[in-house]
Formats: structure tokens, sequence, C-alpha cells
């Protein structure tokens, strides 16, 4: 299927959004642009994702989340300058107002790339036979492209570009559909980014966050220099425990901590890093309704949503059939916690760092109204927005060159080859590991492989303790030749826990290196552990 075309309509003002009604699906985002607004291509464009998304007739209006919001973020005022962009739209305005470059000085007349043709997506394909894409300088003027050098190559808003800006907000509304009528996106310069910033606009030193017990370590890590700390709930194959989280809430004792009750959770419900593990679609309900309850504002952070790969079968068994369509696709994928939200209590963090390339630095958050606006008045003035750079490599790779079925297409390969990869790190488990001592579930989504290890089982355990014999294996797997990350440093809670983890990961290795890693961790284990046919 052909990507949708640029289309050209007369423009509507500031204040007015285009009628746009029905669910949107991949064949109807053209009919969507005919009748939306205009993408006027001037520098420092003004845009909000309610110029493209749809009305969202009969949704309820998210709550209201004054209550939750940070000193700090209350007290942030829009950019006057910034602001006055908006007027950059008046036909034969002559602008002299912003502090702009002018683009006869920027020293590039055109960006070549050399992309992947749909359906052809292998790095052998793409060498051979990809699509070279090219923007100009002027290209908008010419009547070539929406987007060029002259205005991505310029300061832009925080919101990031109105070019880009459109294809995540169709996106976000063809996957998960919030069910509140405000949702908005906006850019972000990655995840790790938005995150930092959504502790600032949530957080004050001395408070807690809830988090899975075994988490991101740079979730921890930017949450500790601001005098907040992390608590971690406790997880199962299927990851956070709703169970769990309501003991933690229920009980807070503020005297004994020292600190009010949390009320923001961060979580990785897909492909949980480190742990690999998958939230279902049941317990996704379970933990919103747990945050209705307590009134908890959720962090949704979901680089590996769409590495969610074919069930695992084993080895030597047949593979499962791809879905068959794009829609088949889309409804394989476990719900986010966005497409529950009624309350518009879920800031959702999408990147495309894992599926598209981490360099780019481009993401996006999407929430309501209300917090995208103040997360918006946080980025003016720390990262701006995004490189100009990236989101016009990005706008003619996803939305001139493969459209939203060609990037669906995409994430079906990346589905299929993460599952491939999935399969040979397990595989290689179920052939090389002591089952004595090491035990594993196939993970069903992202990157990482979670091995637990039963230290308690190692020879001299009476005499040591946990984190001395984790350390042990770490260094036996580095005398062997393999590099795995010790399961204690991504503690939520700096106690080591009492069980050992080592995270793994199948995102880059080769075939053979993987195996033969495995292989060589399968050694270290026998070695220390004194099992049978240890070298």
């Amino acid at each position: 299927m052909a990507p949708p075309t640029a289309i050209d309509m007369p423009a509507t003002s500031d204040t007015q959004v285009a009628t746009i009604t029905g669910p949107l699906s991949v064949n109807g985002v053209a009919a969507r642009r005919a009748k939306g607004t205009k993408i006027s291509g001037v520098v420092v464009e003004h845009s909000s994702s309610e110029m493209f998304k749809g009305p969202g007739h009969g949704k309820p209006k998210a709550k209201r989340w004054d209550h939750r919001l940070s000193q700090e973020s209350k007290s942030r005022l829009p950019m006057s300058i910034k602001g006055a962009a908006k007027y950059l739209k008046n036909p034969g305005i002559i602008s002299m107002g912003g502090g702009l470059p002018c683009s006869e000085y920027f020293p590039f007349e055109r960006l070549d790339l050399k992309v992947s043709a749909p359906g052809h997506f292998s790095e052998e394909e793409t060498k051979s036979s990809g699509v070279v894409t090219s923007a100009g300088k002027h290209d908008i003027a010419e009547g070539k492209s929406l987007f060029d050098i002259h205005v991505a190559f310029n300061y832009g808003q925080a919101t990031g570009s109105a070019q880009l800006l459109r294809f995540v907000t169709e996106h976000t509304e063809i996957v998960h559909n919030p069910p509140y009528r405000d949702w908005q996106c906006a850019l972000t310069v990655g995840s790790t980014s938005a995150l930092d910033m959504a502790y600032r606009m949530f957080t004050s030193r001395g408070h807690y966050i809830l988090s899975e017990e075994y988490t991101f370590a740079t979730a921890v890590e930017t949450a500790t220099p601001m005098g907040v700390k992390v608590i971690g709930i406790k997880m199962d194959e299927q990851g956070l425990l709703p169970s769990s989280m309501n003991d933690i809430l229920t009980n807070w004792d503020e005297s004994a901590r020292g600190a009010k009750k949390p009320f923001l959770l961060y979580t990785v419900p897909s492909g949980q890093n480190p742990t690999g593990a998958t939230q279902s679609e049941k317990r996704r309900r379970e933990i919103y309704r747990c945050a209705q309850k307590h009134d908890v504002y959720i962090l949704e952070d979901e680089p590996y949503y769409f590495l969610q790969m074919q069930p695992y079968t084993g080895p030597n068994a047949p593979d499962v059939p791809p879905p068959a369509s794009h829609e088949a696709f889309l409804k394989s994928l476990v719900p986010s916690l966005l497409s529950m939200d009624v309350d518009g209590r879920v800031m959702r963090l999408d990147s495309f760092s894992k599926v598209i390339a981490p360099g780019a630095r481009v993401g996006w958050i999407t929430a309501s109204e209300q917090i995208v606006e103040r997360f918006v008045r946080h980025q003016e003035v720390s990262t701006q927005n995004p490189s100009g750079i990236s989101q016009l490599a990005l706008f003619k790779l996803l939305d001139e060159t493969w459209g939203h079925a060609g990037y669906l297409d995409w994430l079906i390969n990346l589905r299929l080859e993460y599952t491939k990869r999935r399969d040979v790190i397990c595989h290689a488990c179920e052939q090389f590991l002591p089952r004595e001592v090491a035990d594993w579930n196939p993970p069903a989504a992202g990157m990482f492989h979670w091995i637990k290890i039963d230290w308690r089982k190692h020879p001299e355990a009476s005499s040591k303790t946990m984190l001395e014999i984790e350390d042990e294996v770490f260094h036996a797997g580095i005398d062997k030749g393999i590099l795995s990350i010790k399961g204690s440093w991504f503690r939520a809670e700096a106690d080591g826990g009492a069980d050992m983890f080592f995270r793994t990961t199948f995102a880059a290795a080769s075939v053979s290196d993987m195996t033969e890693g495995i292989r060589r961790l399968g050694e270290a284990l026998r070695s220390l552990f004194k099992l049978e046919g240890a070298a």
C-alpha cells in the first residue's frame, strides 16, 4: 500500500480544529488528512495533536491533576517569544521578532538517505535496492514536500515539528485510541529525558515513587539525586503484582517512612527491563484499578511494546504463523495502559530508540492536555525540541516513504526477527545451562532474558552471602569470556534482594555468539557450583 500523500487544505486558525469523525485506521489516514488542518510549513510552526486527531465524541474529559503536580511544575509559565510564533501563519506577515538564523547560512543544501523499501527490510535488500529519499533546503517553497532543511534545521517548538507530531499522533490513535477526549502527544529527545521531566513534574525532595522491585536502573539513578526514593513492588513472571502494590499503599505508615503515601508509579509493562516480563491484559487492568483506588498517576514506559514476539514453542517445534494483516498484528498486541485510561492518569512514554535507531534521540509522550501542557513548559526551557536533523530523517522515512502501513510492516518484521533471536538464546539455555541451579521463562517481549540462579546450592552458601556469590558468578563468567549483568544492580531498593538473577540480552550478538556465550555461562556455573560436567 502506498504511503498517504501530503494534502494541502485550507488552513484553520489556532482556535479552530477541523471536524473529524470516526475511529482512525491505517486506511483512513488519507481521508483524515484531507479533512484535517493544514501544515503551513513555516519555521517554529505552532502545532498540537488537536490539529490531527479525532474529536473523541462521547468520550469523557481527563481528570485534572493539580493536586499531584509539583510546585516546580505549577510555577512554569509559557515562553512569551515561543508563543508569538503562532502569528507566523498570518499571510504576508514580515517576521522581525524571533532570533531565528537565516537558512542562507546553513551549510547544507541537500540530505540524501537510503532507506529500506516497504516489505524489503533486510540489510542486504536495503543495500542493493533501498529507496533514496532526499530533503532539499527549500522543498516546501518549491512544492516538493511539507518538510525541508530550511524549517527542520532551525529552531522549533517544544511539541516537536508539526510534520512528525502529526505522524505520531495518528499512530497513537491507530494503535491505542485513548478512551478520553483531551489526550495529546509531544515529541521528546527520548524516554530518559522525558522521565526526568516527569519526575520533576510530579515529585519533590523526600517523596517516594513506586516501581517494580527490579527496574530500569536509570529510573532509580534519575530519582536519587532529586531526593526521591523508589520502593519496589513484588513481581512474578508477568511483572508487577497488583496485590503487592495495594498492600504497600494500604499499609503505608507516614510516620515510619517519613514521607506521604506514594502517588506515582513507574512501570515498564512489556518486555520489562531487566526481567523481560510482560504484563497480560488482565494484569494491566488490575494495576489500573489499583491506581484508581489509591489515586496513583502512572508513567507507562514502553520502549519494547512493539518487540512483542511470537509464542515460544521450544526447540524443533514449528513456528507460529505471523500476523496475516495489520489488523491482526494490532489485535495481537497486549492492550496498553493508555488504551484503558478512562481517567487520563497515564503518561505513556514512547521511543524510536528500540524500533528505529537510538541515536535519533526522538520519542514522544501521550497524556492529557493538562499534563502535556505542563510537560511542554518544562521542555521549552531545557531540551527545547528533538534534533531537527533527526525529525527530518524520520519524517522522510516514516511519512513520505513508508506511511503508516509501511511502518506497521516494519514492526511486524521486527517482531519476527526478535522472535528468532529469542528462540536462539532460549534453545542455547536449554542445551547448555545446568537446570540444577538455573531457571528461566522465555520472554514474550523485549530484548532481555532473565536467568535465576539458585545460589543456595553453591558449596559455600552457608558461609557466604548472596551478593558475594553473585560477584563470583559474574567474574567467573568474565573469566570464561561472557558478560552478563548482575540482577542486584537493578534493585529498586538497594538491598540486593533474597534471590539471584542475571540479565542477558539477545538484541545484538550474532546467533553463533549468543549460543557460545550461553555455553560459556553454563561452563562457569558448573565449575563454581561443582556440578557434573564441570571442566
